[in-house]
C-alpha cells in the first residue's frame, strides 16, 4: 500500500473536482472487487483508501456534495467492520458492488468532469 502521507500530498495537489474523480475512481474499483474477489483484503483496502479520500475531500466541497460524503464514509466505515465477515456471501459481495457503483456515479456526477 502507498505511505498516507504521500498519497494525501499527491492527492491534495489536484483541483477538487479531480479528487472527486479520483474517488469515484476508488469507489469503482471497490465495486469491482468486490464482484469478483474471493479475498476480502482488496476490498478492505480500497474501502479504507476511500474513506481517507472522503475526509480530505469533504472539507473543500460544497455543504450539500460535503454532507453527501460524509455519508458514504459512514456507510463505508459499517461495510469495512463487516467485510472480513460477509466477503464469502456473493449476495453481500453484489450488494455492496452496487452500492459503491452508485456511490461512484453520484461523486463523479458530483465532481464535473462528465
Amino acid at each position: 500500500m502507498v505511505n498516507k502521507e504521500k498519497l494525501h500530498q499527491r492527492f491534495m495537489r489536484d483541483p477538487l473536482d479531480r479528487r472527486l474523480g479520483n474517488l469515484a475512481s476508488t469507489l469503482a474499483k471497490i465495486s469491482s472487487n468486490a464482484r469478483n474477489s474471493e479475498t476480502p483484503n482488496t476490498v478492505s483496502d480500497l474501502l479504507d483508501e476511500a474513506k481517507r479520500l472522503i475526509e480530505w475531500t469533504a472539507a473543500d466541497a460544497e455543504s450539500e456534495i460535503a454532507a453527501e460524503l460524509v455519508q458514504t464514509q459512514r456507510l463505508i466505515t459499517l461495510w469495512q467492520k463487516i467485510w472480513s465477515t460477509v466477503y464469502k456471501d456473493k449476495t453481500q459481495r453484489i450488494l455492496l458492488a452496487t452500492q459503491a457503483k452508485e456511490w461512484s456515479d453520484k461523486v463523479l456526477q458530483n465532481s464535473g468532469l462528465l
